[in-house]
Parts: structure tokens; C-alpha cells; sequence
């Protein structure tokens, strides 16, 4: 657990790195603990060539077993003001972490978080979040970085004239890490979309990278919502009015043919290019220079059914 006492796995990987011929930076850095906490655990226990994580292990438990002073009674279970153990506590907020690692959360920000959610007062500071997880001001400052960049969290100054900062859950967190999750697949879509039509969707590449961005635009989709009923309707005119024209047309001359204003034809374009899934089986595609024309989504129809039809 970063923070806490080292235990059997991270001396198990202490041991490893000094045997890769790791620095002790390198293997703090894969522990998530600070370096003098490695140099600290070496030190103590044979140096980098003598050290042995099981011999590492044993002596540390049996330090720690002598200097616990005898208990003369049984001391009573710790309770928190509402009467919970906070060790119980502690601990659902380590799980509650570790499932948020295994989504791709860096794990001292995940820690950071959890610690957050599970705390009664509603911020926490910088100094609170040291003292509780045990870790160094460098590691919460980075934490505290990535989440408010992935916009799970955000900082306010202290209302009594302090100088500490106080860390937050926004209200609508996870309606905000829904968004930046479609933002993301969105992003994804795109890039994967530039790089088809740059390899060309009829290659064994293209078509790798189509099929992809139609996986991560249909799951932006799904999380968006799709378009709105009225950008829906003015994307499929245009598609219709590009299919009856059957030649290619720029936005100024669908603008004039519609007797719409330009930037309701941009609009619709865009929304026409960016929902894919939603105007099958057409779908739009630039056609020359600020033109553009309809054909059937790629998916629809093989090669050889292309073919056969222009036949």
C-alpha cells in the first residue's frame, strides 16, 4: 500500500530491481513511494547486495513486535463520530482505489480520490491528504494535477483568509468524467477517420482504421446522446440534397439550393460528418476542394459488390 508500511510484495520487488540492477529512483518510482523509503529499506537490511526480501521482511515484523509496549488490557475497538471502524473505512477506500486503478487511474490519484469521497468534510487540503495517505506533498501535487485536468476534482481557496488550498469532488463529477469520456472517443474517432481517408479505406489499413472509427464515434454517440432532433433533421436534408443532385456541391451552393443561411449548412455538414452511424447508409465525403458528395457507408457493401454494380 503507497504510504503505509512496506509489505512482503513491495520488498519482493525491491529485491527484484536491485537484481535488475535498478536505481533505488527507478524502484521507488515503480512502488509509488518515495526514494528515501527505498534507501531507508536497503539500508537497513543488508545494503543493495545483501538484501533479502523474505530476511527483509521478518526482521522488520519482529522490530516492530519489540518496541509495541505490553497492553495491561484489551483496549476497545476505535470508532469514528458516527461510530464506524475507521480501519474498516481505510480499507474500502484502498479497494475502492484498486478499482479505479484497474481502469487506467494513475493509483496515487486514484488514492486521492477515493480518500476524497470517503471522507465526511466535504474538502480536504493538501496537508490533510499527506497526513492521511501517508505520502509525500510531490505525489499529492501530481494527483491533485491529473485530476483536475481529467476535471474529477477542483480546488478552492481557503473562505477563513488561509493560505492553504482545499481540494473538492465537484457536484457533477461523474457526470463531467462521462463527457470527457465521450470528448475522448471522439478523439479517437476523429484521428482514426483522417488516418482512413489518408491510407484510403479500400486498403487493408484504411479499412483497419475506418472500422475503428466507427467503434469510437458509436461509443461517443451512445455516451453523448447523438444529435439533437433538429441537427438530425437538417444533416439528413443535406445528405438527401447531395444524393438528388448527385454531383458535388459546396456549402455555398447547398445554401442557396436550401434557402438556408451558411451556417446552418455548416452545421448540418459537421453534424452529418461526425454521426456516421446515425446517416447510415449514407455518409458524407469531401469531394474536391471545400465540396462535398454522399455514397454508401463503407461497411455496406463489399469491394466486390462495388464492383459488380459499377458494372
Amino acid at each position: 500500500m503507497p504510504g503505509g508500511r512496506l509489505s512482503h510484495e513491495d520488498r519482493l520487488a525491491i529485491a527484484a530491481g536491485l537484481t535488475a540492477g535498478h536505481g533505488y529512483a527507478e524502484i521507488a518510482r515503480r512502488l509509488d513511494r518515495p526514494t528515501s523509503t527505498i534507501s531507508r529499506e536497503i539500508a537497513r537490511n543488508g545494503g543493495a547486495r545483501g538484501y533479502r526480501a523474505d530476511h527483509a521482511h521478518y526482521a522488520t515484523s519482529s522490530r516492530a513486535r519489540r518496541s509495541r509496549p505490553a497492553a495491561t488490557m484489551e483496549e476497545p475497538a476505535e470508532v469514528d463520530a458516527y461510530g464506524r471502524d475507521p480501519q474498516a473505512v481505510r480499507e474500502f477506500a484502498e479497494r475502492f482505489a484498486a478499482t479505479m486503478v484497474d481502469t487506467g487511474v494513475p493509483r496515487m490519484a486514484a488514492r486521492v480520490l477515493a480518500h476524497l469521497y470517503t471522507a465526511d468534510s466535504p474538502s480536504l487540503t493538501a496537508a490533510e491528504l499527506v497526513r492521511h495517505l501517508q505520502v509525500s506533498h510531490a505525489s499529492i501535487s501530481k494527483a491533485i494535477g491529473y485530476l483536475e485536468r481529467v476535471e474529477l476534482v477542483r480546488r478552492e481557496p481557503d473562505d477563513r483568509g488561509g493560505r492553504h488550498e482545499h481540494y473538492l469532488i465537484a457536484e457533477d463529477v461523474w457526470i463531467q468524467a462521462w463527457k470527457t469520456s465521450a470528448r475522448a472517443n471522439a478523439n479517437w474517432a476523429a484521428t482514426a477517420r483522417q488516418g482512413a481517408e489518408l491510407l484510403q479505406s479500400s486498403t487493408p489499413a484504411g479499412a483497419r482504421l475506418e472500422q475503428m472509427s466507427q467503434f469510437f464515434q458509436q461509443l461517443s454517440n451512445d455516451m453523448s446522446g447523438g444529435p439533437a432532433a433538429g441537427a438530425a433533421e437538417d444533416a439528413m436534408t443535406v445528405l438527401a440534397a447531395l444524393f438528388h443532385a448527385a454531383r458535388p456541391l459546396t456549402a455555398p451552393q447547398l445554401a442557396t439550393a436550401l434557402d438556408w443561411p451558411t451556417d446552418r449548412i455548416t452545421a448540418a455538414l459537421k453534424t452529418a460528418h461526425t454521426y456516421k452511424d446515425f446517416t447510415d447508409p449514407l455518409v458524407l465525403r469531401p469531394a474536391a476542394t471545400a465540396a462535398y458528395t454522399v455514397d454508401a457507408s463503407p461497411n455496406r457493401l463489399t469491394p466486390t459488390q462495388r464492383t459488380a454494380l459499377k458494372a
